[in-house]
This record gives structure tokens, C-alpha cells and sequence, in this order.
């Protein structure tokens, strides 16, 4: 079954409009879907005597009982919905908890209505995805493994860079969806071993002029103003989004360093703030040259101003654990961090199918980092010795021409087929100075200017086929990547040109309306990034060194799974199985000399990684609903370094658990709980850790205004904690951030709402 759904008035298609297919004789519902943004909608019932109806807010029901079946498909071809005045001035809105919906190679999470992120920035909303993990330090990893490629609405970009917390100036408010892509097929860039997540940017298409203001404030400093605004005409739609905010991040640390073969030992603690001002803006315009040709221009600026500020304590002791010295590193750095993007993009529909499209896109994405920092050691003796200073230039010039074309023939096959051609330019200028003899001087040793630049040109073919029950969908892609890296200052060069090949396979069936199978494969890779190559040196502590290698290779991952979309009566009930078969693992390799230990990626071998996820939901009362993700991976890695084996095995389990009350008067309240098992490195164990939100919200002025509150970490209990306990030394850290609480109130006017729903809304 397939057709279009479009409003009366303009012409134009309703995205996200109810399709529901019902029995005729007792009206129970049979099965259901939405509409995507093109306003089509298509799906298979075994069904006999059912009728279909399309609904959506501010628009009368319509049902259809009379159909034509021509070769086992019946095609409603456009239906036409009509504005409902009165509804429209008297309708209480429902929101229902942030959906799943299961493509065949991706699932879907519509964001909004988690309780939780009020005031959260992306990072947050990420870590209330099932699947998805952030670690304190803001890492994210996807089913255990980091290997994660980030897009925004589907494309790199600078804002989805994973350093310098470019995506903390995204919040929740902004985002409508996130696309998690387990197993990506041959369209999708062959970057990220473990998957890549989309988040897409909400972008309103009603007529008229809608909009939403929100304002959060919160503790300790987390205050932001957002608006968010929509003009829509019969030949323009124009959108823009701001954001303006201020907030901090405490943490504090404790260390332990002792050296076995000394007997020495050196303990610090402290703890500092990270303080962040931002700005975000996007602006864009959506110009239909007629029904079948669109032409969108959008623009993003972000603009950051950080300011850290850190005292810690450094106390020594010799065999007998007695103390011989101590003292106190300070430390305040700032830096400015400007980013801008901007897009074309033209999309051509045909009248032969409504599904066979061309579309050409050209972005630009560009990234700066002027980071100035000043380290003043305060002996025990009131002295202050040595001093050092740090300065980072970092900039990133990034641009991606793609070409995308999708062919459906014969009702059931679809071919897509397109390139892309990514450059990247980066240079970073990094230099450490030193207070000596009344004087600075740049440490040459510690300072480099480092340029990077990868080009990687891609094609790609696949074929899908569709059935009533059955789907299969095969693909092929190849990318050639051409690298090359400059030490300036030592005059050093490393260059860098290969081509791969990265098939992949998906397929489903469809057992009943209530379960069905999905399975996958794809060959991924994961390139060394600017970071893991660049081989300056962070020294962000006197006894913790990071520092890259330019001699790194890529790693490239094969993956298996399969996965199951079951719903049991009040209850849905999704598992997966997965394996995944990594060489040139790249790992941080810990070395150790003078009781400084310095971390370094490098490629220490292969591994095997057997895991199994279970997403479940139940709603037991119409006022209860429980929500459980869990993810078990099993590892077995097999290398060297430098002579020494890292064989190991190792595993690691998740548990995220939530449960929402609707209680009268429109007031909700959501409780989350994560587990994160201690698990094993090479070098290191990491403890487990555990964390609970709170979320609490009011409806007012007939749903059209939100008051929301959210407590995260509530018992201030997520912290990061690792060990390195090896023959020579013993390495340990503890680092923890507390609680945030932040209560928000959200407006929406014209026919827009306060913000709290996804752009898939429930009726």
C-alpha cells in the first residue's frame, strides 16, 4: 500500500501525518506508519477487510473504505487533508515517549519528550540513546567501541567533531531526530568501524509563521535562550534556529603514581572549572521552484568562548612513604573557537515514480581553535617554579561535493547509485614555552607546526528489493584516499595514498505483523584522525603525557548482525546479535620513564568483538511506561607491541532503564538509571559506573507552554575511574563532574509548539 498525503489549502505534502490501517468489523487497529518529509508514506499488510485512515493535528480525519487492487498493491495515489479550525483552537496535545522506528538498515530516535534534557546540550541527548554511550570525558562510542562517525542532517561537519566540545553548542531543543546506523550499507561514507549517527536538525515546514522561544536556567551556571522561528509560503521556506548560553563544568581528581622500582610514589588531587560561553545560529531557505525541483541554501555559525581554571595538588613520598616535597599546579587557559557552514543543495523528483530522485549537495564547513594556556607551579616553600605556557592554532577547512540518484523500477526494486569527493585542510600550530632566566623561550622539543590533508573520492552502487514480506538490499562502494602529513618544524613528511573496496548486504523478512528479522553486513574503516597522528604533546599534567603518532594506519572492521522487531501485546521487544572482526586496532599505549607516564595510539593488532543488545518497551497502564536497553560485548584481542603480547579477552555490559509516569493535570515525571560494568583494557581496568536522572514536567496555557525540570546524575555518583597496575608501576585516576539541575520554560506560538516534541508527533 502507498500514496501521498498533502494539505487541501497549499498544495503542499504534510510530513509525519498518521497512517493507520484498521479492521473493519471490530475498528481494532491492525498496524500503522507515518508519512516521511515528502509527504509518502508505503508499507505491506496481509490483511483483508481493513480500512485506512490519515489524520494529522489541525486537519479533519479521512477515512477510506473502497480500494483498488491492481497486482497485490493498492495505490491511494494523493489524499488531501483539510484544515480543522477548530480543532486547531481547542486540541490538548499528547506527547508520547521518543519512538523507535526500524529501517532496513537503520533505526530511528525521535527526540523530544525525554524529560531529562532540558537545557541538555547533543551530548546529553546521545547518552539517552539506546546503544549510544558519552563518557565523562566526552567520548561517544556506539555498542562498546568508539570508532563512531558523527554526521549532522546526514553529512560531516565541524559541529560534529568530537574535540573541543564543538557539539555542546547543539541542544536538545534544536534537534529533531537521531539516526543510528549499526551496520551502514554502501551509500553511507565507509568511515567508523562501529557505525555512524545522524542527528537532524529540526526544521519546521507549517504554513505561516511558527515559531518557540525557551528559556533554562540552572545550576551550577547553566543558563541558555532559544528561538525558534518558520515562515512558510507557497514557493519559500524559511527557517533559522538560535541559541545563546552560558554554563560551567566543575570536576575534580584524585591520582596515584608509584614506581616500582624506585619505591617512589606521587599523589595528586584538585579539581577545576570549565566554563563556556556560546552563541548558534542556523539560517536557511527552502525554495520550491515548482512541485518536482527544490533548491535549499542554509548557513550554520557557532561561536564558543572557553575559560578553564584548574588547581591541583602534587605531594611526593619516597619508600618509607614519608613526604620529601609538594606542591600546587595551577592552571587558566581560554580560548575562542569560531565555526561557520554553509550548504547547497537541489533536489529533482520525477513524474515517472514518486520515489525517483537526483540530489546534489556542496558544503563547507570550517574550524578554528586559538587556545592560550599558562601553567605556574606554587612550591611548598611559598616559591612559584617553573613556569610554562601553551598556545594552539588550530584550524579546519572542510568540503564535500556529493551526488545522489534513486531509480525505482518494477514496483519492488530500487537502484541507488552517486559519488563523493571529501577535502580536508588542517594545519596546527601548537608551541610550548618555558619561564627561564627572567625570559620565555619555545621549547622545540614540545612545539611543531603540524599541517594534515585528506582527500577521499568515493563511488557507490545498490540494489534494493522490496516484497510484501521479504526485503534484500546488496551494495558496493569504493573510496580512494590520498593523505598527507607535514611536521614543519622537524621537516618531516609521511604520505599516504590507498583504495578500498566496502560491500555490504542487508536483508529482512517479515514473519507476521508482529515480528520480523532483519540482517546485515558491511566492511567499515576508520582513518587515524588529526589527533591520533599529530605527535604533539598535551601537557595538561606534570605526570600525564598524551601525545600522537603519524605513523598510524587505518582500521578496518567487518560486520555481522541480525536483528529482531518483535511486539508482544502492551509490549515491543528488540534484540540483536552482532560480531565484528577489527584489524590494526588502534589503542592508547601506555609507556612509562622517570615517573611520567606518556599515552600514545598505535596499532597493536587484531580483534574479535561478540556482542547482544535487547531494547524493550512495555506499557502496562496508560500511565506507565518502562523502557530497558542492554548491550553485553564479549572481546578477544591478539597483537604485540614492541615484543610483548596484548593477547586478552575481556567483556563489558550496559544497562539503561526508564520509566515515565503520566499523572493528571499534565504533569509527568521521568526516572533514568544507567550501569556501565567494569571492563579491561591492554594496560588498564575501568571501573564501572553508575548514574540517575530525574525529569519533571508541567504543561500550561493548553499545552501550548512547557515548564520542565531535570536533575542529572542526582546522586552524584557517574564518575571515570581507571587503573594501570603493571610490573614496573601503578598508575590510577578518578575523575568526577556532580549533579546539574536545570529548570526550563518553553512557548510555542502560531502553529508551532513549546519545545518538548520531536518532528514525529503522536496524536
Amino acid at each position: 500500500m502507498k500514496g501521498t498525503v498533502i494539505e487541501q489549502s497549499t498544495k503542499q505534502p504534510i510530513a509525519y501525518a498518521t497512517v493507520l490501517i484498521g479492521e473493519v468489523t471490530t475498528d481494532q487497529l491492525i498496524t500503522g506508519t507515518t508519512t516521511l518529509e515528502d509527504g509518502s508514506f508505503s508499507f505491506q499488510t496481509s490483511a483483508t477487510d481493513f480500512y485506512v485512515e490519515v489524520s494529522f493535528m489541525g486537519f479533519k480525519s479521512y477515512r477510506i473504505t473502497n480500494f483498488n487492487i491492481k497486482n497485490s498493491t493498492v495505490d491511494l495515489k494523493t489524499i488531501v487533508l483539510e484544515e480543522d479550525s477548530q480543532q486547531l483552537s481547542e486540541v490538548t496535545i499528547t506527547a508520547h515517549k521518543s519512538q523507535t522506528v526500524f529501517k532496513l538498515d537503520k533505526r530511528i530516535f525521535n527526540v523530544g519528550t525525554d524529560l531529562s534534557t532540558t537545557g541538555a546540550s547533543a551530548l546529553e541527548v546521545l547518552n539517552n540513546v539506546p546503544s549510544v554511550n558519552v563518557s565523562i570525558e566526552g567520548q561517544i562510542s556506539l555498542r562498546g567501541s568508539q570508532g563512531v562517525q558523527i554526521l549532522i542532517d546526514g553529512k560531516p561537519s565541524a559541529i560534529a567533531n568530537q574535540q573541543g566540545n564543538a557539539l555542546g553548542t547543539l541542544t536538545a531543543d534544536m534537534i529533531e531526530r537521531i539516526e543510528v546506523i549499526t551496520n551502514p550499507s554502501a551509500k553511507y561514507d565507509a568511515e567508523g568501524t562501529s557505525g555512524i549517527i545522524n542527528i537532524v536538525l529540526k526544521k519546521d515546514e507549517k504554513k505561516g509563521l511558527n515559531g518557540s522561544v525557551t528559556l533554562n536556567t540552572g545550576v551550577p551556571n547553566n543558563h541558555s535562550f532559544g528561538l525558534s522561528l518558520n515562515k512558510r509560503t507557497e514557493k519559500f521556506n524559511l527557517f533559522s534556529q538560535l541559541g545563546i548560553g552560558r554554563r560551567t563544568f566543575p570536576w575534580e581528581e584524585e591520582a596515584v603514581n608509584r614506581n616500582f622500582t624506585t619505591g617512589e610514589s606521587i599523589l595528586n588531587s584538585g579539581g577545576g572549572d570549565f566554563h563556556e560561553s556560546f552563541i548558534n545560529a542556523i539560517l536557511g531557505t527552502d525554495y520550491y521552484i515548482n512541485k518536482n525541483n527544490v533548491i535549499t541554501l542554509s548557513g550554520h555559525f557557532a561561536f564558543e568562548g572557553e575559560k578553564k581554571t584548574s588547581d591541583v595538588g602534587f605531594s611526593f613520598f619516597d619508600t618509607n612513604q614519608s613526604l620529601t616535597n609538594s606542591y600546587t599546579r595551577n592552571e587558566r587557559a581560554t580560548a575562542d573557537n569560531p565555526k561557520f557552514r554553509y550548504e547547497f543543495q537541489y533536489k529533482k523528483d520525477f513524474e515517472r515514480h514518486k520515489e525517483q530522485s537526483l540530489l546534489f549537495s556542496a558544503m563547507g564547513d570550517f574550524f578554528a581553535k586559538d587556545e592560550k594556556s599558562e601553567y605556574n607551579h606554587y612550591m611548598s616553600d611559598n616559591s612559584v617554579s617553573p613556569q610554562q605556557k601553551t598556545r594552539n592554532d588550530y584550524k579546519l577547512a572542510e568540503y564535500i561535493f556529493k551526488l545522489d540518484y534513486t531509480h525505482p523500477f518494477l514496483e519492488t526494486y530500487t537502484l541507488e547509485t552517486g559519488w563523493q569527493y571529501l577535502i580536508n585542510d588542517v594545519g596546527n600550530d601548537y608551541s610550548i614555552a618555558e619561564y627561564n632566566n627572567n625570559a620565555w623561550e619555545i621549547n622545540p622539543d614540545l612545539s611543531n607546526i603540524f599541517d594534515y590533508g585528506q582527500n577521499v573520492l568515493a563511488f557507490y552502487a545498490t540494489s534494493a528489493y522490496q516484497g510484501e514480506k521479504w526485503g534484500l538490499k546488496l551494495g558496493l562502494r569504493l573510496e580512494n584516499t590520498d593523505l598527507k602529513i607535514k611536521l614543519k618544524t622537524t621537516n618531516e613528511s609521511h604520505n599516504t595514498n590507498y583504495t578500498d573496496l566496502f560491500p555490504s548486504a542487508h536483508t529482512s523478512y517479515k514473519f507476521s505483523e508482529d515480528f520480523s528479522l532483519q540482517g546485515g553486513y558491511s566492511k567499515r574503516i576508520s582513518r587515524p584522525s588529526l589527533w591520533d597522528l599529530n605527535p604533539y604533546f598535551d601537557i595538561g599534567s606534570d605526570y600525564y603525557i598524551t601525545t600522537g603518532n603519524p605513523e598510524l594506519n587505518p582500521e578496518y572492521t567487518d560486520s555481522f548482525e541480525i536483528t529482531s522487531v518483535h511486539t508482544v501485546g502492551k509490549a515491543s521487544i528488540n534484540w540483536s546479535v552482532f560480531y565484528r572482526y577489527t584489524k590494526d586496532v588502534i589503542e592508547d599505549v601506555i609507556s612509562y620513564e622517570n615517573n611520567v607516564s606518556i599515552s600514545k595510539p598505535d596499532n597493536v593488532g587484531s580483534n574479535d568483538t561478540f556482542g547482544f543488545e535487547l531494547n524493550a518497551k512495555y506499557s502496562p497502564f496508560s500511565w506507565l511506561t518502562l523502557n530497558n536497553d542492554f548491550i553485553y560485548i564479549a572481546f578477544n584481542r591478539k597483537g604485540d607491541y614492541e615484543g610483548a603480547s596484548l593477547d586478552f579477552n575481556g567483556n563489558r555490559w550496559t544497562e539503561s532503564v526508564t520509566a515515565k509516569f503520566k499523572l493528571p493535570k499534565n504533569f509527568d515525571i521521568e526516572l533514568s538509571g544507567d550501569y556501565e560494568s567494569k571492563y579491561k583494557t591492554y594496560q588498564q581496568d575501568i571501573a564501572s559506573n553508575t548514574i540517575m536522572n530525574l525529569g519533571m514536567r508541567k504543561k500550561i496555557l493548553k499545552g501550548k507552554g512547557v515548564i520542565n525540570l531535570s536533575v542529572r546524575d542526582l546522586f552524584e555518583t557517574r564518575r571515570f575511574k581507571s587503573v594501570a597496575n603493571q610490573p614496573d608501576y601503578y598508575l590510577s585516576k578518578k575523575v568526577q563532574r556532580g549533579r546539574f539541575v536545570t529548570i526550563g520554560i518553553s512557548y510555542g506560538f502560531g502553529k508551532g509548539e513549546a519545545m518538548e516534541f520531536s518532528g514525529q508527533k503522536q496524536f
